[in-house]
Formats: structure tokens, sequence, C-alpha cells
């Protein structure tokens, strides 16, 4: 268990070490613009709560940030720190499940001892 434990840390360090974690609760969006005869799609993150600071003489806390276009560097950025939390958040309840679990492995050697 120490081993797999070890394992799972080092990839969680090492997807922490790759860029920006999106925040939890936000996720990217689609949506689309329309104009006379003509649609475009756009991507945004979006979070349950106000999480982003707007640019501006005032800035504020925004729900969303827009990412621009399919395939642009900050739709593509979002997309992968969006990614990143997701790992990380899943490998560190892994990494949590298997302490539990050595915690009770020593827990039940200590009542066969008695």
């Amino acid at each position: 268990l120490q081993t797999a434990i070890a394992s799972l840390e080092t990839y969680k360090n090492f997807f922490e070490g790759q860029g920006e974690l999106a925040p939890s609760g936000v996720w990217v969006a689609r949506y689309q613009v329309r104009q006379p005869q003509k649609a475009y799609w756009y991507y945004k993150l979006q979070a349950s709560s106000p999480s982003f600071t707007t640019t501006g003489k005032a800035p504020k806390l925004s729900k969303y940030k827009h990412l621009g276009k399919a395939g642009s560097e900050a739709h593509v950025a979002g997309v992968m720190a969006v990614a990143r939390r997701t790992i990380v958040s899943e490998l560190q309840k892994t990494i949590d499940s298997l302490k539990n679990s050595l915690l009770d492995i020593s827990f039940d050697s200590e009542l066969k001892d008695i």
C-alpha cells in the first residue's frame, strides 16, 4: 500500500506541476452567438459561484471567463486546467482511500495483538 500511495503522490505532484488547476466547481461551457445569417461558437469557463476577476476600472468577481474560439490558446489552457484539476482531485481521493486502508490494516493488527 505504501508503494502505491507513493506512486500516486508522484503522479499528483507531476500533474500539479504541469500548469494551473481550475478551481473546484468550474467547467468549460460552449455557447453560441447569432448574427444575421451566421452563428459563432465560443467557449467560457463557468463557475457555480463568482470566481473570476473581471477587467476594468472597478474589478469584481464573475461566474464566467471568456475563452474564445475552439482551439484558441485560452480555450486549450482552460480545458487543460479543468482536466488537471479533475485528475489531481481523483488521485487525491484514491490516496486518501489507500491511507484509510493502511490505517485499517494497522488497527486490525493491533487488535490481534490484544
